[in-house]
């Protein structure tokens, strides 16, 4: 069975089935971009992806029992690539060649390059982005005349951040995508979006420039934190980025981040979810037991995992959040 993109998908869950190739190259063509494919496996052709997406993010599962030759042409995303089985080969972009196998957790080419290569019998991770996620949790080291933050390699530079990635991607994917009444919720689009995206530039070479400059230790000062922190208490119950954050606080992001560790030991982020914690806290301490749902208020603040949530809960209120909600 087939079940084809119908426009543009912004949130849910499709699933392809076929062992047709010209059918297979149609959907991959609609589902990326512009590409063809070939097999060089006459007695196989079948096809089998799953699709997730959220937004300006999707994740892909995709299990082929044939050898594909593939030439695509740019996607102007981020494509990330984690082998599950099986091998990719001859992957060429201009400058770079080379090949993946299980447990690789590379980036195919930048968004604006074409690539080409060939997968044999593989299974694999395919998870897409929106470049302009990365500035909006990392800035270059102009602020005057800001640059889109980039990524400068193909390959984690450490296994320890490619685990991390791979760690992530199929949180999301588990998580945060797996239930549309969970996806759906604004802040958890922000949430997931932030997180990938903080995730990608921990684990590959970019031009982000994350220690802070001089001007960016001078401006870290209380008045910064205090606008800072307003800005998020007023805001809390709406989708906002550390970029909406620093622009609020007329500083870079690195300045405001500085500011976070330097007078409360912490991040802006991590402000953020405990303010909406206590959102959260105050909404099952008065919500109507019999048509409130633990999951649905946690999820309406931007909590995905259930389990997380509780642990963060219990840590911070000493209690359980189905408690309070009951009590």
């Amino acid at each position: 069975m087939t079940h084809g993109l119908e426009g543009e998908v912004t949130l849910g869950t499709l699933v392809f089935d076929s062992d047709d190739l010209e059918e297979t190259e149609d959907f991959l063509c609609r589902a990326y971009a512009r590409m063809r494919i070939g097999s060089g496996t006459p007695d196989a052709s079948r096809a089998r992806i799953r699709r997730q997406t959220l937004a300006s993010i999707s994740v892909d599962e995709l299990d082929l029992d044939f050898d594909m030759s593939y030439s695509v042409s740019p996607l102007g995303k981020i494509c990330l690539c984690v082998v599950h089985d099986g091998t990719i080969e001859d992957h060429v972009f201009p400058g770079v060649e080379d090949a993946f196998g299980p447990g690789d957790v590379v980036s195919f080419a930048p968004p604006d390059l074409p690539y080409s290569g060939r997968i044999r019998a593989a299974r694999y991770n395919i998870t897409m982005l929106d470049p302009a996620l990365l500035s909006q949790v990392a800035a270059t080291v102009d602020q005057r005349t800001p640059q889109p933050v980039r990524l400068t390699g193909h390959r984690p530079h450490s296994a320890a951040a490619a685990r991390h990635l791979r760690q992530t991607i199929s949180y999301l994917r588990d998580h945060a995508l797996a239930d549309p009444a969970i996806a759906e919720q604004p802040l958890i689009r922000t949430t997931v979006s932030q997180l990938l995206a903080g995730s990608v530039l921990a684990a590959f070479p970019s031009t982000a420039l994350t220690d802070p400059t001089g001007p960016d230790r001078n401006d870290a000062h209380p008045g910064t934190l205090h606008r800072a922190l307003t800005y998020i208490d007023d805001h809390a119950d709406q989708p906002i980025t550390v970029a909406d954050i620093a622009a609020a606080a007329h500083v870079s992001i690195r300045a405001v981040q500085y500011a976070f560790r330097r007078h409360l030991d912490t991040t802006p982020l991590a402000y953020v979810r405990r303010v909406r914690l206590a959102h959260a806290h105050h909404d099952l301490a008065t919500a109507d037991p019999q048509t409130a749902t633990v999951t649905g208020i946690a999820a309406r603040w931007g909590f995905f995992h259930p389990a997380r949530f509780a642990a963060l809960y219990r840590e911070t209120y000493g209690t359980i959040p189905s408690t309070t909600l009951r009590g």
